[in-house]
């Protein structure tokens, strides 16, 4: 769908929280499952966005990450035992396992195997960069988040390094949503690798590759005297920015437990690729090489959900907006419009409610613009200030 010679586009956890916050945009859902490449795919539909970070932003976080981590994640260890694990004993010198390992599926079963060894061997641990795999819409996503840490007592917690200033102990509160609902995507996944070591029979590293028949061939209750419990996730994410003006980093402690359950909820109700892509036109391609009539409408093909949320969000929010708007949609205008104005989906339907040429008078929806229609009315004509006639002004 994205083209033989277009290379995918990476599924990450800043994307997937942009598609938790509006599940029914079955288009954003189509492109990211394909790997579609959104920016190029803007520019190539004549809307380009001005969505991402620049060059220069990239830079700095890069190098503030690196100082943050510095020295085995002597720094970052010491925030994250200071914010959120004072009771625990101060960490002297954390373990930094190696990761590497080919292909995302390698580098996730190491970041498993790293996990599990970690949480065995009760002393501080960085994971930098580890990888894991959350199913999306029955399609598996890869994520990175910058840092995960073993505590002494076995639980994991998310760590999401941010180049934004923290002010006087505070960021801005836009910014830190933002992080909150990435981590919490982190935490999802995290709990899916917690509940796979926790079924595992303790002591087996090989169980993972056990079959089913195996499985039912053991006495029941087996499993529940041989497996050990699954480590806990922290539903409190330690968030660190440069301190005020400076590059020293400072660390403050987010509790994500709403924006986990949100993220959750939204991830479940997507619907399947598989179900959306069955819905479109055979050969439909999304490539930018395509020429732009071409790819409009294959574009145009999958449905969307716009809101002015997406301006923030998606690469195509500027051609969603554009489309939305010339077809008189309620929604260009906000999701908490749309949901006060009931069934009536465009802007041509408002107005006729409101002048009483369509709609059900009991609907509460159309009774609010009648009433605010006549209203309006009498502010218009009820002063002379109000009235060019009345002060001798011509029609």
């Amino acid at each position: 769908m994205r083209g033989p010679a277009v290379p995918p586009q990476p599924l990450d956890a800043r994307a997937l929280a942009a598609l938790a916050a509006n599940p029914g945009c079955k288009r954003r859902a189509i492109l990211d499952g394909a790997g579609v490449n959104k920016a190029a795919l803007a520019s190539a539909l004549g809307s380009p966005s001005a969505f991402g970070q620049s060059q220069f932003a990239f830079m700095r976080g890069n190098a503030f990450e690196a100082r943050v981590k510095a020295d085995g994640g002597a720094e970052l260890l010491r925030l994250v035992h200071e914010k959120l694990d004072a009771r625990a004993e101060p960490p002297t010198s954390g373990v930094v396992p190696d990761l590497s390992a080919v292909g995302p599926e390698g580098r996730t079963a190491r970041t498993a195997l790293a996990l599990r060894e970690a949480t065995a061997a009760g002393v501080w641990t960085l994971l930098d960069h580890p990888l894991l795999a959350l199913e999306v819409a029955g399609s598996p996503a890869f994520l990175e988040p910058d840092a995960v840490v073993v505590h002494p007592d076995g639980s994991w917690t998310v760590v999401e390094i941010k180049s934004f200033p923290m002010l006087d102990g505070s960021a801005d509160a836009a910014k830190v949503g933002a992080a909150a609902r990435q981590s919490a995507v982190y935490v999802l996944a995290l709990e899916r690798v917690a509940a796979r070591l926790g079924a595992e029979p303790e002591g087996r590293a090989g169980a993972e590759g056990r079959s089913a028949k195996e499985d039912s061939a053991e006495p029941e209750g087996r499993h529940a005297q041989d497996s050990a419990p699954a480590p806990k996730v922290r539903h409190t994410v330690l968030l660190v920015c440069p301190k005020d003006f400076s590059n020293l980093p400072t660390a403050s402690a987010v509790d994500i437990r709403k924006q986990r359950s949100v993220t959750r909820r939204q991830l479940d109700r997507l619907t399947r690729i598989e179900d959306i892509a069955d819905a479109l036109p055979e050969g439909t391609c999304f490539s930018p090489d395509l020429p732009t009539p071409d790819l409009t409408v294959a574009v145009e093909s999958v449905p969307a959900t716009y809101a002015p949320e997406c301006l923030s969000a998606c690469e195509l929010a500027f051609h969603c907006r554009d489309r939305s708007r010339a077809e008189g949609a309620v929604t260009s205008l906000g999701r908490s419009l749309r949901a006060e104005l009931g069934g009536l989906t465009t802007v041509a339907d408002v107005l006729s409610a409101s002048r009483g040429e369509s709609g059900d008078p009991t609907d509460p929806a159309v009774a609010a613009l009648r009433r605010a229609a006549e209203l309006r009315a009498e502010a218009l004509s009820g002063g002379p200030a109000l009235h060019p006639e009345a002060s001798g002004h011509a029609t």
